[in-house]
């Protein structure tokens, strides 16, 4: 009985030790950073930046997992740039609202994570106030930023590597505008549930990134505001976007240069510019983009549905795209359903050249609904690098109330298979 007591405590201790272990453990894995507790002022009004600077900067240093909690509240920042590398994976948990100063401002970016591994950037809603800003484009007066253009501090390799990182440098006048979210150089990052509402420019973008996982982002801006690119993508790999609604001024996601392996899925747009590839072409060097899927999309009164557009520029050197899948898409009152542009030209300072990207392997597969043109494929590509292996099987658009569209081509090769209507021009 003697030895049996000895062992019942033994195993007593033995328990006691494993669940004191469980609960440093538990609490190591569950380090959390207030953002008041680093003197956060959550009302809306008072500059809030060095207080997350603070603690991002605590958590950063944490051995284990560490998240940056923002709690129910308003809270203003100038300017977040929360940079890596970090000891351990980071969160960022907003359960508030992040705002914009009032006004346009004289930066790039906002909110801005820079070589940040195993990121994860969950909930709540960030808040551009950007209609300072179009209130003055509209305006048409002049001394308005006209947003912030991305170059190169080198040579753009023109293949993939196995891991792309590319630090972007933005230029711009004296007097910019900015992007909401902006990740950089980073890999492995989910970003969950976040709301983007009235960026000054693009809302969300992700940039020499590898292994991205966007879910259940809402994108909420007037159908009349300037260059508010929904999502962004470029020189980014293992992309994917899922279960997005996204309403702004301008393409619903854009894809840059240099984007390889992008899945979008389930994705629903309007108002908007659709969902493009592109512009490409415009700089004498860029990188391509390949293999890239959009599954399951919605358009609701968009300018475009799925679109690809090029400048229409000569000297340009390793621009191409290919591997591209078009499916199960529902179009409803889109004024372009399907549409390639290689004469791309927004402004008045047009090439007026044949597009030297070249374009090859598009497949549009299941695309349904109707256009608010009577054109509703239009294929226009570069006379000297002619699109080839275009696909179209199950194509249905015709104009609303049912009569028939048509179709276009220009220097387009390809083929056609099952019920395609308008009929095929390939």
């Amino acid at each position: 009985m003697f030895g049996e007591s000895i062992m019942a405590r033994a195993n007593a201790c033995s328990l006691a030790v494993l669940l004191l272990s469980c609960y440093v453990l538990s609490g190591a894995a569950e380090a959390a950073y207030d953002v008041t507790d680093f003197g956060a002022k959550p009302d809306g009004r008072t500059d809030s930046s060095a207080a997350f600077a603070d603690a991002w900067s605590a958590a950063c240093r944490s051995p284990a997992p560490a998240t940056v909690y923002v709690p129910h509240s308003e809270f203003l920042l100038s300017h977040a740039a929360f940079a890596g590398p970090c000891s351990s994976r980071m969160a960022l948990q907003i359960d508030g609202t992040l705002v914009a100063p009032s006004g346009y401002t004289g930066s790039t970016v906002w909110i801005v994570f820079d070589h940040v591994d195993g990121l994860t950037v969950s909930g709540g809603t960030v808040d551009g106030r950007g209609a300072a800003l179009w209130a003055c484009k509209a305006a048409g007066h002049g001394g308005c930023p006209s947003g912030a253009t991305v170059s190169r501090c080198c040579p753009v390799p023109t293949h993939f590597p196995e891991t792309i990182h590319v630090q972007s440098i933005y230029t711009a006048a004296a007097r910019r505008a900015w992007q909401s979210l902006t990740v950089l150089n980073s890999r492995d990052v989910v970003i969950s549930g976040l709301r983007s509402v009235d960026s000054e420019l693009y809302h969300v973008v992700i940039d020499g990134c590898e292994g991205v996982a966007m879910q259940g982002v809402r994108i909420v801006a007037p159908g009349s505001s300037p260059n508010t690119d929904g999502i962004h993508v470029q020189a980014s790999s293992r992309v994917t976007v899922t279960r997005a609604s996204i309403q702004t001024g301008d393409d619903c996601v854009s894809v840059g240069p240099g984007t390889a392996n992008l899945r979008v899925e389930h994705v629903s747009c309007g108002p908007g510019h659709g969902i493009s590839i592109g512009s490409l072409g415009k700089e004498s060097e860029e990188m391509g983009v390949e293999n890239v899927t959009v599954t399951g999309a919605a358009f609701a009164g968009t300018e475009n549905g799925l679109r690809i557009k090029t400048w229409g520029r000569a000297a340009v050197e390793g621009a191409y795209v290919r591997g591209v899948v078009f499916e199960h898409a529902l179009m409803r009152d889109v004024r372009n359903p399907i549409i390639i542009d290689q004469n791309y030209c927004p402004n008045h300072a047009c090439p007026h050249q044949s597009s030297a990207v070249k374009i090859s392997d598009v497949r549009y597969t299941d695309i349904q609904g109707s256009s608010a043109s009577q054109v509703a494929v239009k294929f226009v590509c570069s006379a000297s690098n002619p699109c080839s292996g275009i696909g179209l099987q199950d194509i249905k658009l015709t104009l609303d109330g049912g009569k028939p569209a048509e179709a276009t081509c220009q220097h387009a090769d390809g083929r056609a298979s099952g019920y395609v209507e308008p009929p095929s021009c390939l």
